[in-house]
Formats: structure tokens, sequence, C-alpha cells
């Protein structure tokens, strides 16, 4: 299928393409100006996502059969995220359409289940107009990211605790690979099951804590556990002063969003929402691939990999 995947510079759309071209697909990535990607048999094209119909104006005379957008805002701050999260994502919708493709595979998030945040919203507003354009379309909202979890590896490594927030059991979440992300997006090009339907997946279970991740950590590099924990009213404090300076500041109110995502994550399990039982629910949460966070763990420890974090940097 001829293909256009955006957001392909970052880890997870940069696995997407390798996957879309050793699946023989043709592949063309828009990119932002600046920006570069070097991997055979992808070509790219310079878009601006703040021009009207920039990237229609980039593949003028190109005809497209499917998307994979793996875009996303890189802060999850509101005017990043609406810019991003949606009106970036209908840019490429409208283009799709225009250029005659059939399918859109979108790359989501699990936590638009429970939608407090800017980022979510945005990301949902986009979904549904997904949803009634009429293109065929599979909206994949995964679990936690291998590198979302990979902050504390060389702090632990350093001889530092391993931080927790609370007691570091009210979350969880199934992990899943960038590797292994990247096929099950582009299997829902040809699997009919996975169209038109919001598909929530996770990595191989079982589901686990942060605590259970911060033990095998321990154990993996020969060390006695070592807990600091983090109490939720602190990141309540922070949160609320935060939010009362941001509302004479721009940039607290940028700081107050961050720590209010922060918080997100601290308390909230990357699994399926059972709004009936008002409870996540790791048995309904799906699964696929093979790779294990301990062995992402295990190649970072050797230095055969790099926790690559950008803004999922925390610790």
């Amino acid at each position: 299928m001829k293909v256009l995947l955006t957001g392909a510079t970052g880890t997870i759309g940069t696995a997407t393409a390798h996957q879309l071209v050793a699946e023989g697909h043709d592949v063309i990535c828009p990119l932002r100006p600046g920006r570069d990607l070097r991997l055979p048999g992808v070509r790219t094209c310079i878009w601006d996502p703040a021009q009207a119909n920039g990237l229609l104006n980039a593949l003028k005379g190109y005809h497209i059969d499917a998307v994979i957008s793996c875009m996303a805002s890189r802060t999850g701050v509101p005017k990043d995220a609406w810019e991003v999260d949606h009106r970036a994502q209908a840019s490429v919708l409208q283009a799709a359409i225009s250029l005659g493709a059939q399918q859109f595979v979108l790359l989501s998030a699990i936590c638009v289940q429970k939608p407090l945040l800017a980022f979510q919203q945005a990301k949902l507003a986009f979904e549904a107009e997904l949803e009634a354009s009429g293109l065929t379309y599979s909206i994949v909202r995964p679990t936690a990211f291998f590198k979302s979890l990979s902050g504390q590896v060389a702090r632990v490594q350093a001889g530092k605790p391993f931080l927790l927030f609370g007691d570091g059991q009210q979350t969880a979440c199934k992990p899943i690979s960038d590797a292994d992300l990247a096929a099950y997006l582009v299997e829902c090009l040809g699997c009919p099951e996975r169209q038109n339907r919001i598909l929530p997946i996770g990595g191989p279970g079982p589901a686990m804590t942060p605590r259970a991740q911060g033990e095998k950590l321990f154990e993996m590099l020969g060390q006695d556990p070592k807990f600091k924990q983090v109490p939720f009213a602190l990141m309540d404090v922070i949160c609320g002063t935060l939010g009362a300076l941001g509302r004479i500041s721009p940039k607290i109110a940028e700081k107050a969003e961050l720590a209010r995502i922060g918080r997100y994550y601290a308390t909230e399990s990357m699994l399926v929402w059972d709004a009936t039982k008002e409870r996540y629910d790791a048995e309904a949460t799906p699964e696929t691939g093979q790779d294990t966070l301990w062995e992402h763990y295990a190649a970072l420890i050797r230095g055969e990999a790099h926790a690559d974090l950008g803004a999922h940097a925390v610790f």
C-alpha cells in the first residue's frame, strides 16, 4: 500500500516506518522544517503544520491508500496539545481524504478514557472527527511505553533510591515496546477485525505496579531494594500552588499543567477502565507482542540501549 506516516521522527513513528518498509509498503513521511529521517525505502517531504493546506500542497499529485498517524504533542500543555493532537491531525485527515486514502490508523492513548487534561480532550476531539469522516479507521490506545518507565534505571544504577508515588501499588500497566506497537499499528492496515474500532492494547502481561518495577530492577542490578515515597498530598500542594500562580503567569500555567499531568500518571492506571464497576481492569486489557520491560531494562543496564526520554523525563 501507499502509506502516509506522520510522526515518523518519534521513537514509535520510526519503529513504524521500519515495519512498513519491512512489509513492502510504499512510505512517505511529512517532516517539520529542520527535521530529518534517513531510512532506506522511505520518502520524505517538508510540512509546516502552521500553514493552511500545507500538507496537501506538499503532497500535490501524490496518491495514498492509507494513513498511520503517530503524531503527538511533546509536552501535553494546552497550546501544544490543541495545535498538534487536534489541529495538525485534522489537517492530515483532510489531506488524506483529498489524496484518495481509504483508511486511517491513529495512535492515540489509553488515558483518554478518563479525560481530565487538555491533551486528552484534544485527542478525543480528533478521535470524534476521524470516526465521523467516512474513512475506515482504527483508533489504537496503547498502555505505557517502555521509555516512559525507564527514567529511573540510571539513578538506581548510581545508588539512588527508586522513587514511588504513594506506596507504588495504586497503579498498574502492561508496558509495550516500540517494535511491538509498530507491528500492531501496521497490522491494522490488513485486519478487518481491527477496523472501525477503538483498540486498547498493552504488551505481554501480567500488569505490573511501579513497586514491582523497582523490585525487579534492584534484583537485576544485584542491589538491596531502596525506595523513597513521594506523598500524593505533596503533589496536590504543588499542583494547587502552581495553579494559583498560573492565573497571573502563562509560563507558570504551563508548569501547573505539567504538574497535573504528572499527578495523573502517578494516580491512574494505564489499563482498560470499567465504567460500570468504576475500576481499572487488567484482565480486560488486551495484550500483544513479545518484548518485555525486563528485557529492555537488561539492555539499558548492559549499555546496549538508550532511554530516549524526551518529554517523558520525570525524575
